[in-house]
């Protein structure tokens, strides 16, 4: 990518008052992030949510100044950034009208991967929560499944689950509730640098941004919209239950471990489960069972597998779904470039030969990587 269309792009998330919802509508109108700084003010007045106070915005130097600052900041530290319609912005999250219109990522990791999970849980855990945190990545990974656990680098659950990952080796994300150019807390620093090497640090918010109580809370939509689902290990009623809420309203799966009557620290999870706002596991085998997640060992002895001749188009397809993950039907149509008509009926063979697996919501994946 030229630096020119990556600085719109961050230009674009520093106008003063426009959010990501605004910002897309920008686009949506004038086609391009660079557009958007070249249109005339009376037009962008007219745009449904701009208005003249954000118009006015659009036209301060000091965006362009700052812009240039982070430039320099991503070039020295290596830092990639995924506009909202990169093919590397994760899909997962894409489809939500409030997901991030740029995000800033230190790593490796593929963020669209065919299964990622998110680990979140209290602070202040205890000896059962943290075992129940372990066992479930562990026995996940000595099944052959190949994860990206998303967690917030916080303390207890989230640290926990992370170095837990770090030595199954499998990849982890922190989503930072700061910039990039800190860690949060600092303890947590030589940790941070171990998930550089296997996964990666992933922030909406530039290495300007000053530290806020809000922006931790803000993340949490995006440790929920990056995952298949969200597992509540322990919690109090606290920022554990707003990202389940998070994850509900996004439609996606959550799940918590049950604790014992009167125990604080399961309180939330308890509620969860009591409410139904989570399903109730006890261990891996539940989150394998509902996710529909077969074990490589014994995917790969699928006979109708062996016998299927694939046309262009049916490759085509099943290489999205490789690349992407679990994606709705619609999508797949985009990437494909052919009417939903066609990729259903392309779906459905491919179904019945055991190379994909539906879901509900007409969401697909491939059966192996």
């Amino acid at each position: 990518m030229q630096n020119i269309e990556k600085k719109y792009q961050i230009a674009l998330s520093f106008i003063n008052g426009i959010g990501s919802i605004n910002a897309k509508k920008l686009l949506a109108y004038v086609g391009s992030p660079e557009a958007v700084f070249k249109e005339k003010k009376q037009n962008l007045i007219k745009i449904p949510g701009i208005g003249e106070k954000v118009a006015n915005e659009v036209f301060n130097k000091e965006i362009l100044e700052k812009t240039e600052g982070e430039l320099n900041f991503i070039e020295k530290h290596k830092i990639s950034t995924f506009f909202y319609t990169d093919k590397e912005y994760p899909n997962r999250l894409k489809q939500f009208e409030d997901s991030p219109i740029i995000l800033y990522f230190k790593g490796q990791s593929n963020l669209n991967q065919q299964k990622i999970i998110s680990i979140v849980g209290t602070r202040k855990a205890t000896h059962e929560g943290l075992e129940n945190c372990k066992k479930l990545i562990e026995k996940l990974s000595s099944k052959g499944h190949k994860l990206l656990i998303v967690s917030g680098l916080a303390y207890g659950i989230d640290i926990h689950a992370h170095k837990v990952a770090l030595k199954n080796e499998q990849q982890t994300i922190a989503v930072l509730g700061h910039g990039l150019n800190m860690i949060y807390p600092s303890a947590h620093k030589n940790i941070a640098k171990e998930i550089i090497k296997q996964g990666g640090l992933l922030s909406e918010l530039p290495s300007s941004a000053v530290l806020d109580p809000a922006h931790f809370v803000k993340r949490n939509r995006i440790i929920a919209g990056l995952a298949d689902a969200t597992v509540v290990v322990e919690s109090i009623k606290g920022g554990s239950l707003i990202t389940a809420k998070i994850a509900n309203d996004y439609n996606k799966d959550v799940f918590a471990f049950p604790g014992r009557v009167n125990d604080k620290y399961s309180e939330g999870c308890n509620f969860l489960i009591k409410t139904n706002q989570a399903s109730l596991i006890e261990d891996a085998d539940d989150i394998e069972y509902i996710m529909g997640w077969t074990p490589p060992e014994k995917g790969k002895v699928v006979q109708s597998q062996l016998f299927v001749e694939l046309n262009e188009d049916e490759k085509n397809i099943v290489n999205i779904l490789k690349e992407n993950g679990k994606t709705a039907i619609d999508i797949i149509s985009l990437h494909a470039k052919m009417p939903v008509s066609k990729v259903s009926t392309i779906l459905l063979k491919l179904e019945f030969a055991g190379i994909v697996l539906s879901f509900p919501g007409k969401i697909y994946s491939a059966t192996t990587q």
